[in-house]
């Protein structure tokens, strides 16, 4: 049986590919989330995401990277169409259709935040242990603690 309780993740995009107000523009807010190479972060939507999960909707490589925004998992996994064309950057040539290597959710966008930049996260003794801090951690989609979404979703975003 499946879990119920809801699960959290913070989920690195790069405002020029999808920014925070990209997503809250789409139709229904909803946007799927192309691109994951990185297999462990393709094994967290895989086996750990489900739809209404939380999302921690965070802008990286640009000026000021940080939280901008609060997300839920919209839909099921789902093979990620950009691996099999060849015109994309996130083309796979190993990739086959009857077997695709990578994968995606749909994110929902819910509200834009203030930035809650990596020094602002940094400066709170109870994120110390939060994957994103981590030293030379580069995953895109990452786990949250419920105890970090509260003091974040609920505490320094609110």
């Amino acid at each position: 049986m499946a879990s119920t309780t809801p699960r959290y993740w913070l989920m690195k995009s790069e405002p020029e590919e999808c920014s925070i107000d990209d997503a809250l523009a789409a139709p229904k807010a909803t946007v799927p989330w192309v691109g994951v190479r990185n297999y462990q972060a393709r094994n967290f939507m895989r086996d750990g995401m489900r739809v209404g999960d939380g999302v921690l909707f965070y802008h990286s490589s640009c000026a000021e990277p940080g939280i901008v925004g609060i997300a839920r998992v919209a839909s099921g996994v789902r093979a990620d169409p950009t691996q099999f064309d060849a015109k994309s950057p996130y083309y796979d040539a190993a990739s086959k259709l009857d077997a695709p290597r990578w994968l995606l959710v749909d994110v929902q966008a819910l509200r834009k935040t203030r930035v809650l930049g990596l020094p602002e996260l940094r400066g709170v003794p109870a994120l110390a242990d939060m994957m994103v801090l981590r030293k030379g951690n580069r995953l895109s989609i990452t786990p949250v603690d419920a105890a970090h979404w509260r003091l974040i979703a609920d505490g320094l975003l609110a």
